[in-house]
């Protein structure tokens, strides 16, 4: 009788466990979760591995550019206007150069003009520099006129009787000469040229060449 009773209570104790597991065949309908017998006398529960999301394709990004650019319209670049040639200078003629002693010497030659107050330099007859402004001297001390010749050159000379500066001085008679002087003040003698004329005497006469003065 004993024997009896505790088979039927172990086929109870079966159909409760059943029962609660939720699964007569012992499996895991529906990917649910199973319980599993454990060494140690727990249980430990895995879950079903879950399927990955399905992964959706970027919609693409619509360019912000327009597909028919619109033309780009370019203004017309003025056109560059001639510059001018500057007008040429005419010869000077030799004709107007009125000492015939300085235009007949060969090699370099000076030629001054005390009325019209111009001077030239001269070459085999030829003029090469000028006419440039001179002024000769004042009433009293006036320049003689002559034909002379180059006797000496002095780079800064400096006259002791008048205590005045004579850069560039070229003497053609004693104590007269070109030099660098006031184109405003009549000299006591010489013949006074501006710094530029008198560098370009003094660097292109040389001593022996002829100055020529005339009224």
């Amino acid at each position: 009788m004993k024997k009896f009773l505790v088979g039927v209570s172990a086929l109870a104790t079966a159909l409760v466990l059943t029962a609660c597991s939720g699964n007569a065949g012992g499996g895991a309908p529906g990917g649910g979760a199973v319980a599993q017998g454990d060494p140690a006398g727990g249980t430990t529960t895995t879950s079903a591995p879950s399927s990955a999301p399905a992964t959706s394709s970027p919609t693409p990004t619509p360019s912000s550019s327009s597909s028919n650019p619109k033309p780009t319209s370019s203004k017309p670049k003025p056109t560059p206007k001639p510059t001018p040639k500057p007008a040429a200078k005419p010869a000077a003629n030799a004709a107007d150069v009125p000492c015939k002693a300085a235009l007949a010497s060969p090699g370099v030659s000076a030629c001054v003009d005390l009325s019209a107050l111009k001077t030239w330099l001269l070459q085999d007859g030829k003029v090469i520099y000028g006419p440039v402004k001179q002024l000769p001297g004042k009433k009293g001390h006036a320049t003689p006129t002559g034909v002379f010749h180059v006797s000496a050159k002095v780079k800064n000379y400096h006259s002791k009787q008048f205590d005045a500066p004579m850069p560039n001085s070229v003497f053609f008679l004693p104590g007269i000469a070109f030099h660098t002087g006031s184109l405003s003040v009549y000299s006591h003698g010489c013949i006074h040229l501006s710094a530029a004329a008198s560098q370009k005497y003094f660097t292109t006469l040389q001593n022996g060449n002829v100055v020529q003065v005339v009224a």
